[in-house]
């Protein structure tokens, strides 16, 4: 694969992970993460912090599941293999925040490893058609 194309697959699966991510954060679940949160929720998102994690995991998911899945060329492999990696990626998060943080819901991580596992999955399946499409 070029440099070119590995350039191109990797913005355009962020453009696709930021769209669908803010459409879950700032739409979809934005109360219940606030009733669930509420006081531990910043009043402003460190941006410097979420784009970093944004690069990352995109850099994951392309490094560890899309090139790898690219010479099997399953599209429902790599779907599976990004679902997994999302759920094992987020759990940490999730239940690293239930072992140290007091008061942390068990819903949350709940939903949020679910969430991180149908979009990782999601994504992963859109990166796969991004790098294999021919030109």
């Amino acid at each position: 694969m070029s440099p070119a194309r590995i350039a191109s697959t990797y913005l355009l699966t962020t453009v696709f992970f930021f769209a669908v991510d803010m459409l879950w954060l700032g739409v979809v679940a934005k109360g219940f993460y606030r009733k669930q949160l509420g006081p531990l929720l910043a009043e402003q998102v460190n941006w410097p912090a979420a784009i970093a994690f944004y690069l990352l995991f995109i850099g994951g998911i392309l490094l560890f599941v899309v090139f790898p899945a690219l010479e099997k060329r399953s599209l429902r492999r790599v779907a599976v293999l990004g679902a997994l990696f999302g759920l094992v990626t987020y759990a940490a998060y999730d239940l690293t925040n239930l072992a140290t943080l007091r008061g942390f819901p068990p819903v949350v991580a709940a939903v949020d490893m679910a969430w991180g596992t149908v979009l990782t999955g999601t994504v992963s399946a859109v990166a796969f058609l991004l790098a294999r499409k021919p030109g």
